[in-house]
């Protein structure tokens, strides 16, 4: 089950009141330094900029491929353990936006974790140590460790995969 804090909102969809949750300067300063982070090859440098310009808290020899978005206006409830890879293209979201509401939620993937390209990880999702996420899958619960998912909607393909 995601985790999300949920804030109704009044008058027009609450995208279109972003700026009430967020101020304009992080939400400038984060898209900057994300897009720099999503084409630079160097993972120490990438790294570098999520801990200390976003931060995010991020382990020990975790990479991010070419292109990995992760959320603009809040990316310091973005928490990944050490020696993990977040395949190409993938989006990781603590936010989302609907028409009455908004939900903010801490995505927390654990060490040793492997997530396929072009994955999304939607807000409040916790995926274990040891887990692989398939490519092209959406996160949209929790994933257990040491489980293989994949999918729209995530399935379980295999539930330990150290058997």
């Amino acid at each position: 089950m995601r985790q999300t804090d949920k804030f109704p909102v009044e008058g027009p969809n609450s995208l279109w009141q972003m700026y009430r949750t967020v101020s304009r300067w992080k939400a400038v300063r984060n898209f900057v330094c994300i897009q720099i982070s999503r084409y630079t090859p160097s993972l120490p440098m990438k790294r570098w900029i999520y801990r200390q310009l976003l931060g995010m808290k991020v382990g020990a020899q975790t990479s991010f491929a070419l292109m990995v978005m992760v959320d603009v206006f809040f990316p310091e409830r973005i928490e990944i353990g050490e020696n993990t890879i977040i395949g190409y293209n993938s989006t990781i979201l603590t936010h989302e936006y609907l028409i009455k509401e908004y939900r903010i939620g801490t995505v927390r993937i654990g060490s040793h974790v492997m997530i396929g390209a072009n994955t999304t990880v939607l807000p409040g999702v916790t995926i274990g140590d040891h887990a692989v996420v398939g490519a092209g899958s959406v996160v949209h619960k929790d994933v257990a460790a040491y489980s293989f998912v994949a999918g729209n909607p995530l399935q379980v393909i295999r539930a330990d995969i150290r058997i």
